[in-house]
């Protein structure tokens, strides 16, 4: 089965919406180049998952402006991601396709520090965004959906933290969606330059349980020589949503990357989350958690690749699968040759609360050096009736018995993500779907 590639836009539309969006002759040329690559590129092919029958080309795209919003009467879709006593100093919400309210510390704006959104970035920091914009971490000509990324780009995140900069406060990016068949063409970039460092935190939310639409989404995030880069994300885009997102990362020297997301998508789903680790002694912690439900698949590839010498990795992928979903985890390790001294580290573990649940755990090593460490663990099965009887034994209910034993299988991830406000929002949705 072949995925249905002709798309309702042409080089007309798309030098149209790029002129209309005042971005740069580079941006619109690259726009118009990708489209043409997307006629002749192949689809990715996620392991052991068929997405040949997925839907990736119904959905509008048609710039869509969101009304502006207030701190003081926040929308009742995006309450839960704010505690209203402390509300966050650095804060961006992308309502639809345009930026809907924005603040930062002056502190950092006086040390140089850029949070904007991808076209006011462009139009602001032109030659910063050209100079990492799906160049070392996402290439256009990856596979088709990077490229109709490439050319159907319609929102997101610029961020830019300079040499010596600490930003001790997390950044905090919201991405609403209120139309609900208009797709999510994101991309988000976040540059730490030498000897910096931030926590930044995105959060996407739809509303189309029936409508169908698309999310495309790409995120690059370069750490130089270093830097440490803590990133959190809660996905829930709903079930009418088609997802692909691919999460990239560079480390160079010394750099540090850490990944903690919760993907609690309800439609199906592809998620790469894939570092590269350049630099000698640069460190990755990749850490996963979802839950599925109804009839949903997903696969869900966490990878690091081992370039330097002493470079360490370690994954980390927790899933809770229930009615008839599917997941698959991919754990991928690769130590390339001269990384002597590398570690590869994984874990992945797929718990089933239903007979018609599936779920798979790849783990992988590949090995070009000696001199290495490397290592995984994997498990497929259902709740330990053992622990519910001693939960139970101690006078707690069979359905709070096994609330405790998810929400203990979860934590490891759930638990690292930096915001208070956040941890507890993905603490609800994991309520919502498991029960």
């Amino acid at each position: 089965m072949t995925v249905e590639t002709k798309l309702p836009y042409e080089k007309e539309y798309i030098v149209q919406f790029s002129e209309g969006r005042k971005e740069p002759e580079w941006m619109k040329s690259l726009r118009v180049q990708a489209l043409e690559q997307a006629e002749t590129l192949e689809m990715p092919k996620p392991d052991k998952t068929k997405i040949g029958k997925w839907n990736f080309t119904r959905f509008a795209h048609d710039y869509k402006e969101g009304n502006s919003i207030s701190m003081t009467n926040l929308p009742v879709e995006i309450q839960d991601f704010f505690d209203k006593d402390n509300l966050p100093e650095n804060l961006l919400i992308q309502r639809n396709q345009s930026l809907a309210f924005s603040s930062m510390n002056k502190d950092l704006k006086d040390k140089g520090v850029i949070f904007t959104d991808i076209f006011t970035a462009m139009q602001e920091h032109e030659e910063l965004v050209k100079r990492y914009y799906m160049k070392d971490a996402v290439s256009v000509d990856e596979h088709r959906l990077t490229a109709l990324h490439a050319a159907l780009m319609n929102g997101g995140i610029f961020v830019y933290v300079p040499k010596n900069v600490q930003i001790e406060v997390p950044l905090q990016v919201v991405f609403w969606n209120e139309a609900p068949e208009n797709a999510f063409f994101n991309h988000v970039l976040v540059v730490a330059d030498e000897n910096s460092s931030l926590t930044y935190v995105e959060n996407y939310i739809s509303h189309n349980e029936e409508e169908e639409s698309v999310a495309n989404i790409i995120t690059e995030v370069i750490a130089h020589n270093n830097a440490k880069i803590s990133f959190g994300a809660v996905d829930n885009f709903a079930a009418g949503t088609t997802t692909y997102i691919n999460r990239r990362g560079i480390a160079y020297r010394d750099a540090t990357i850490d990944w903690a997301l919760g993907q609690m998508n309800d439609g199906n789903t592809v998620s790469e989350n894939i570092t590269n680790l350049i630099g000698d002694n640069s460190l990755c912690h990749a850490k996963t958690v979802t839950v599925g439900r109804g009839n949903q698949t997903q696969n869900i590839t966490a990878k690091t690749v081992h370039w330097g010498k002493n470079a360490e990795g370690y994954i980390l992928q927790h899933g809770v699968m229930k009615d008839s979903a599917t997941n698959i985890f991919n754990g991928i390790g690769k130590i390339e040759n001269g990384a002597s001294g590398s570690n590869a580290e994984q874990t992945s573990r797929v718990l089933m609360l239903s007979e018609k649940a599936r779920g798979d755990a790849n783990p992988i090593l590949l090995i070009e050096e000696d001199d290495v460490m490397a290592g995984h663990a994997a498990s497929v099965g259902r709740v330990d009736p053992l622990q519910l009887y001693y939960l139970m034994s101690r006078g707690i209910t069979k359905t709070e018995a096994e609330r405790l034993v998810i929400h203990g299988f979860l934590a490891p991830v759930v638990s690292q993500l930096p915001i208070a406000s956040v941890k507890e929002q993905l603490t609800q949705v994991i309520e919502r779907k498991v029960y």
